[in-house]
């Protein structure tokens, strides 16, 4: 009679666990689904693997995070890119931009579906009826975008040189060279295209300005960055600081998550 009872326990604890099974797996999904997508975007003479130091730190976090390939063409096929990606993205997102990303980022204007914030790493960030091209003009350029070579179909692609030793100076000369490898051109053309909303006039923003940047002026970074009423954190890095401080980005990803999940 008592062995009965026991099986009669158990079988009936057993049940009780298959049934909550499912439930304690949705519980656990829940939580993860509760963090934010993040959506890496590139800039120019770098792809989606300029983001490959940070990537595993988020996954490692839980993150559900993308970094696709963006044409570095017109703005309408950039964004097509992005919409694109944005369009498979299940709940809120996190947009991250690093230098013409932040350009990307920015031209989503008032239409940008599940964006919750954007975050600029030693990016561009345009007010409207501004561009890159103008805001260039009349200043000399700077180190890593003085010898800029243009092929036959318009192209921009930087040197060796200046890549090692002014994009990336403070990353390992062979990591470097790496990158210098797998650059993505951007399209001359594109540096003239206006800017029309900025999408920071209506999302949440966060900058990270990098203080030895020989590509954008440390300055001009504050500028967008103040302009933007961002939340702004200062690193010692060159034009890459995802590669060489990939801590410091991600603390500041985590920043604007911790925000917009209040």
């Amino acid at each position: 009679m008592k062995r009965r009872l026991v099986i009669t326990v158990i079988l009936a604890l057993c049940a009780l666990l298959i049934a909550g099974a499912p439930a304690f797996a949705q519980g656990g999904a829940s939580k993860v689904a509760t963090l934010p997508n993040i959506v890496l975007v590139h800039g120019a003479w770098a792809d989606g693997s300029s983001w490959s130091e940070i990537i595993p730190l988020l996954q490692a976090k839980g993150y559900n995070v993308t970094a696709p390939q963006f044409p570095l063409t017109t703005m309408k096929d950039n964004l097509a890119r992005l919409r694109q990606v944005l369009s498979d993205q299940t709940g809120p997102t996190i947009l991250v931009g690093h230098s013409f990303g932040g350009q990307i980022i920015t031209s989503l204007g008032t239409d940008a579906p599940n964006v919750v914030g954007l975050v600029y790493i030693a990016a561009f960030g345009l007010d409207e009826g501004e561009s890159i091209g103008k805001l260039l003009e009349g200043a000399p350029p700077t180190p890593a975008l003085a010898h800029l070579r243009f092929d036959a179909q318009g192209f921009a692609w930087m040197p060796e040189e200046d890549f090692v030793k002014h994009f990336a100076s403070d990353v390992d000369p062979a990591k470097a060279k790496e990158m210098y490898a797998v650059q993505q051109p951007i399209f001359g053309a594109a540096l003239a295209e206006v800017m029309t909303t900025p999408t920071w006039k209506s999302q949440p923003s966060w900058y990270m300005v990098a203080t030895n940047d020989e590509a954008i002026p440390p300055d001009a970074e504050r500028l967008f960055a103040k302009r933007m009423g961002a939340t702004v954190v200062e690193v010692e890095a060159s034009h890459v600081p995802m590669v060489s401080k990939p801590e410091e980005v991600v603390k500041l990803i985590e920043t604007a998550v911790a925000a917009v999940s209040k």
